[in-house]
């Protein structure tokens, strides 16, 4: 018998991740968020020296242009800043405001909840092996 299409790892991780993406972008929204801008806050708010948009595109795999839009509309909402870097005055270096904090932690809450039902079905040692083999695919 012949591989079928459900057995297309490709086929199903891009299937896991429109699951999850939908779910949190659903839980995100009424925080005025999307998973890309969580995303930039979340490591603007973990990095308190801030991050370059150089840095904040390679570690999610965006295009720089997509990386100022996100960051205009985190700074438009009051929610990240952008500032000189102490040592290179030509790198702008994007932190996250107290406002952006705040946020950052509430719309936390509301992804980790939204994850609830897509991830229902497994187990805390199963999350906690796919979280593992997913960051090693990531990171390799």
């Amino acid at each position: 018998m012949g591989r079928t299409f459900a057995d297309d790892l490709g086929f199903l991780l891009s299937r896991a991740s429109g699951v999850v993406v939908r779910a949190t972008n659903a839980a995100l929204a009424e925080h005025g968020l999307r998973v890309r801008q969580y995303s930039v806050l979340a490591l603007a708010e973990e990095s308190p020296e801030g991050l370059s948009q150089r840095e904040l595109g390679t570690v999610l795999g965006l295009d720089p242009s997509q990386v100022v839009l996100l960051v205009d509309e985190l700074v438009a909402a009051g929610l990240v800043e952008r500032r000189t870097s102490p040592s290179d005055r030509r790198t702008r270096l994007v932190v996250a405001t107290p406002e952006g904090r705040r946020v950052r932690e509430a719309a936390g809450q509301a992804a980790d909840a939204a994850l609830e039902g897509p991830l229902a079905l497994l187990g805390e040692a199963e999350r906690d092996r796919l979280r593992d083999m997913l960051t090693r695919v990531w990171t390799a």
